[in-house]
């Protein structure tokens, strides 16, 4: 079987890929190669995979690219996904998220694909309080320019089942985290600020709680979609791992052994959202599947991961100093 996978030089899409080669797909990639994609995450499978640098809203190139490879599955992870980017300028989400998804969908509506699998996020449901969790057919609310770009190429992939009868899956996952995360996210910020020394921003008073799935069981998880998933369905995929952002960020340091005075609490982020819960009732139910790795396991592995790639991290710090200073202050 052939997969064509979207996005697969990022973090999570990068792990999607490498998986798939192991179980033995033909492997195609297609990655625009922003500041968040990066080859060096598929060196490991780089002879065994076809690489596309090709920007999803390119509709030619996306035609082409079909046309020449016709693949049989279509996993669609190119996104972007940083919530604070989007507040900076929300254009290109809109742009990638919206836009690229609708170029994605209309090119496999023509192409006879088997399944296309639509990467959502556990966002575009907007924010919970203390107590409840997000159901499938919860209604979706976003609050963030990033989620509501998300949002819409959920809807729009739901529509293109409703409306042509394209195969489309929707999978909603929770926050991801581990290796070879770009260091904008929380965990690596926090891992390379504390090895630094430097202060670590923690926005409002860190209260605010999210469901942390480690990227290898995502990948995995949406393998078990593919193989036992309904058309037309949405699955949830979660953890159930809650965390307030202080919590998690003072494992890191005590990981690290460093001290919790390097915390800076900074102005909140505008809109930010509460908390994230998934009920993932359905995905136990339906497909069998369950994450396997508990927090206290996989940010032991993600901090080490870091330690061992120190080198992989330093190229990233020069672009990211002036990108910090405009978020934080």
């Amino acid at each position: 079987m052939k997969l064509l996978i979207t996005g697969g030089a990022g973090f999570i899409g990068s792990e999607f890929v490498r998986q798939g080669v192991k179980k033995g797909f033909d492997v195609v990639v297609v990655d625009k190669l922003t500041y968040a994609g990066d080859l060096e995450r598929l060196k490991e499978v780089e002879n065994k995979i076809k690489f596309y640098k090709a920007d999803i809203t390119n509709k030619e190139l996306i035609e082409h690219i079909f046309k020449t490879e016709k693949p049989d599955v279509l996993v669609h992870w190119a996104a972007e996904s940083h919530v604070d980017r989007s507040i900076l300028d929300p254009s290109i989400f809109i742009e990638t998220n919206v836009k690229g998804t609708q170029v994605l969908l209309d090119v496999a509506k023509e192409s006879n694909i088997k399944q296309f699998i639509n990467i959502a996020t556990d966002e575009v449901y907007g924010e919970l309080g203390e107590e409840g969790q997000f159901y499938e057919d919860t209604p979706l609310n976003p609050n963030s320019p990033y989620s509501v770009s998300k949002a819409s190429a959920d809807m729009l992939g739901r529509a293109y089942y409703r409306t042509y009868k394209l195969p489309v899956i929707t999978v909603r996952p929770s926050n991801n985290y581990g290796w070879w995360q770009y260091p904008e996210k929380l965990i690596p910020v926090v891992i390379l600020k504390a090895l630094n020394e430097e202060p670590i921003p923690v926005y409002g008073t860190g209260q605010n709680i999210r469901e942390w799935l480690f990227v290898s069981d995502c990948a995995d998880a949406v393998f078990q979609i593919m193989e036992k998933g309904k058309e037309g369905e949405i699955y949830n995929v979660g953890s159930g791992e809650e965390r307030r952002n202080i919590d998690v960020v003072k494992s890191i340091l005590q990981i690290l052994n460093k001290p919790e005075s390097l915390i800076e609490f900074v102005k909140d982020r505008p809109g930010h959202d509460y908390r994230y819960s998934l009920n993932t009732e359905k995905i136990q139910k339906e497909i069998g599947w369950k994450a396997k790795i508990k927090f206290e396991e996989g940010i032991e592995k993600t901090v080490k991961w870091y330690l061992d790639n120190m080198e992989w991290v330093e190229k990233k710090l020069k672009h990211l100093k002036d990108y910090w200073e405009k978020v934080y202050r």
